[in-house]
């Protein structure tokens, strides 16, 4: 099965590379963003150690970490990345987790992998061009009446602004029709999943800016808005609560898969 991709294995193999290990998510006083997010798993998601979850994209497993440990489930990853397999399996064995890894290409035939009871990804639909047949694979390894989690950074409003003059490469490689949870209507309604959680979070947040065309006058521009950022939304921290496409860091949708699917 052949599906559109807007990045190439060589560049998950860069990023990676860059990524020390053991690498772990978890609630940090400074990172107000990254809880805000973790605070939508943690609202939505409930404790049971019988239940299984699979990441998909998911080296080197550093989110997985956190469901394990907040969570009791039992980790599963699919990654397409030999590289990446190798590091997860390294995080959860520095970490002393027992975590399965599976290298596969989400797009190739996965009838003989289990099906889990959660089924997530961050930071991956948005690298592709069909959405539905994204979600579609998703599915296709979730049990019946699972819970499907999806994740983007968002690129749109002042933060594609933002992108266009600071990193232009790195923004062609994102689908931005599928930050835009109005558009996530259509897989919705063509699965029947029910949202449970559907929005942005985390607020307004230039750390998720890719800084690339080093200006002078880039340099000066980044740096106020740094400093902006510092101020109001770190300072003031209930902003953090105010979200819109047009400046939040990131979209968050939360689904039950129907119990006859």
């Amino acid at each position: 099965m052949k599906q559109e991709r807007l990045t190439t294995r060589q560049d998950w193999d860069e990023y990676l590379n860059k990524v020390e290990l053991p690498a772990e998510i978890k609630k940090e006083g400074k990172n107000l963003f990254l809880n805000e997010i973790l605070n939508v798993f943690d609202r939505y998601l409930s404790r049971n150690e019988k239940l299984s979850i699979l990441e998909i994209g998911g080296a080197p497993g550093q989110y997985l970490v956190y469901m394990a440990r907040n969570f009791g489930y039992k980790i599963h990853a699919l990654d397409y990345s030999a590289y990446g397999c190798e590091r997860t399996k390294k995080n959860f064995e520095l970490l002393g987790l027992d975590g399965a890894v599976y290298q596969r290409d989400l797009f190739s035939d996965l009838s003989d992998l289990p099906r889990f009871d959660i089924v997530y990804s961050l930071g991956f639909m948005e690298h592709f061009e069909d959405l539905e047949k994204v979600i579609e694979k998703h599915l296709e390894l979730l049990k019946p009446g699972g819970i499907l989690l999806i994740g983007t950074p968002n690129f749109l409003g002042v933060n594609r602004m933002m992108f266009k003059r600071l990193a232009p490469e790195i923004l062609a490689k994102h689908n931005l029709a599928s930050m835009d949870v109005n558009n996530w209507l259509k897989f919705e309604n063509k699965f029947r999943l029910r949202p449970v959680f559907k929005g942005y979070v985390g607020g307004f947040e230039p750390g998720i800016y890719w800084f690339e065309n080093k200006t002078f006058i880039n340099k000066v521009m980044y740096y106020f808005i740094m400093r902006f950022k510092l101020v109001i939304t770190d300072v003031f921290k209930f902003l953090r609560k105010y979200n819109s496409r047009y400046w939040s860091g990131y979209a968050i949708g939360i689904y039950e898969k129907a119990a006859g699917e």
